[in-house]
């Protein structure tokens, strides 16, 4: 029998949870879910007799090693920080790894090791990054089959609303980490555009985006992703003259957030006074002029050229931030606060669902002619439990370790799913479970 552990079982787990239980006696597996919160592990695992829910402590050295040592495979669903520990316990014990998330400098500089002692740590396959990466390497792949020549690559994701649950101004709910989305953006920007590199600092962030097109599904708007640099020499496009990567948000919201980013008021570097005692008005009140003689509303609008009938006013007004509600959070940073103000909105009710946009953008050259190839997936969630951020993060790591398992991905260090190896046999099995894309080609000048 095959003893997978899975580290963490919060929202982005439930899928691939299910898809180990689902699959556990048709592939002689046994699953062990481990988590801080013991409820959440017994949760997900639905009193099934292939699974064990354990509570679990990753700064518990002695417990990781012991859980990592009888494990045949770690799949690590916790928090990216905490993922190089788990792997070098993996290294250690001779563990092949999965996670969902970025490759960060620490791990990367664990891929000598890796590799020494016949282990992988995939990293990056989930759905951004993970999706994203095979999609996009399958038509890359292709398009250099042909002897065709890139020119240009776009690629865009968002976590969003269901268009018939999207009841709200802002037209956004939380649909992942809160906290991840407040902090969205801090650092600078880089991407290349037309051969010329493109710096935007947080500052201006929001203010430059780009208007996108998916399907049947309307207008968009991007901001870009921290960096898209990286990823010429991870997508084998060295000499490409464009490549960005970029966030989706339906449009208007970027404009209004960029008002709490210029007011400060997603800073999460210090502690706020008397955080516990704040009001709603008293927090953005905080980061506006002194002026006896306006209301708060007044100087909100002074201060960024607003009538109170406009769209980015009322987005503000029904967050309730000019209400005297209280978070009641003591020693909260500006971007603690927030979070707790906008979850009291954004937070999904029990009938919602969610939905999963991306596009990827290729121009290329062919045999002397230019072309525009649009690859663009929509994914619709069943409901606040089972959504499509769910799905599409889960289902991924989920058949990565069972490709590896089965000894049908053989690579061994430190990797993202860029090879036929991965993206073949894991898109195929995607694209049987409705996760599908629709591909566009035309020709242009």
């Amino acid at each position: 029998m095959k003893k997978i552990l899975v580290l963490g079982a919060g929202r982005s787990s439930r899928t691939l949870i299910d898809y180990f239980l689902d699959n556990s006696l048709a592939n002689n597996w046994h699953v062990t879910v481990a988590d801080y919160s013991l409820k959440l592990a017994r949760d997900s695992i639905k009193k099934n007799t292939n699974g064990t829910a354990i509570f679990f402590d990753v700064n518990d050295e002695k417990q990781r090693k012991l859980e990592v040592s009888n494990s045949d495979i770690v799949v690590s669903m916790l928090p990216a920080s905490m993922h190089v520990n788990v792997a070098k316990d993996c290294i250690e014990f001779k563990k092949n790894l999965v996670t969902a998330s970025y490759v960060s400098e620490e791990m990367k500089s664990l891929h000598k090791k890796a590799s020494e002692v016949g282990v992988l740590i995939l990293n990056e396959i989930g759905l951004d990054p993970g999706i994203d990466h095979m999609s996009a390497m399958q038509v890359i792949d292709d398009i250099k089959q042909k002897n065709g020549v890139l020119t240009s690559f776009k690629s865009f994701c968002g976590g969003l609303v269901h268009p018939k649950y999207d009841n709200n101004i802002w037209n956004y709910k939380f649909t992942w980490n809160p906290r991840n989305v407040v902090l969205a953006g801090q650092g600078v920007a880089q991407y290349i555009e037309n051969g010329q590199y493109k710096y935007i600092p947080y500052s201006s962030l929001f203010e430059r985006v780009e208007n996108i097109n998916i399907l049947d599904l309307g207008d968009f708007e991007a901001y870009a992703n921290r960096d898209s640099l990286s990823y010429r020499q991870s997508y084998g496009l060295n000499d490409i003259k464009t490549l960005f990567r970029g966030t989706l948000r339906k449009k208007g919201y970027c404009k209004a957030w960029n008002i709490f980013v210029q007011l400060g008021m997603t800073d999460d570097t210090y502690l706020l006074e008397n955080s516990i005692d704040l009001s709603n008005r008293d927090f953005i009140n905080m980061f506006l002029p002194h002026n006896k003689n306006l209301s708060v509303e007044d100087k909100f609008c002074a201060q960024f050229k607003l009538s109170r009938e406009s769209d980015i006013f009322k987005k503000f007004e029904w967050l309730g931030i000019f209400s005297r509600n209280k978070q009641n959070i003591s020693k909260a940073t500006p971007a603690q606060l927030l979070q707790s103000i906008l979850e009291d909105k954004w937070s999904l009710s029990e009938n919602d669902k969610d939905m999963i946009v991306m596009q990827h953008q290729f121009l290329y050259n062919l045999k002397g002619e230019n072309f525009k190839k649009t690859s663009s997936l929509v994914v619709f969630g069943e409901n606040n439990v089972n959504t499509s951020m769910a799905k599409t993060v889960g289902l991924p790591v989920a058949i990565a370790t069972k490709l590896i398992l089965e000894k049908k991905i053989t690579l061994k260090g430190v990797s993202i799913p860029t090879k036929p190896e991965i993206y073949e046999p894991i898109l195929k099995e995607l694209s049987e479970n409705g996760i599908v894309f629709v591909d566009e080609l035309i020709k242009v000048d």
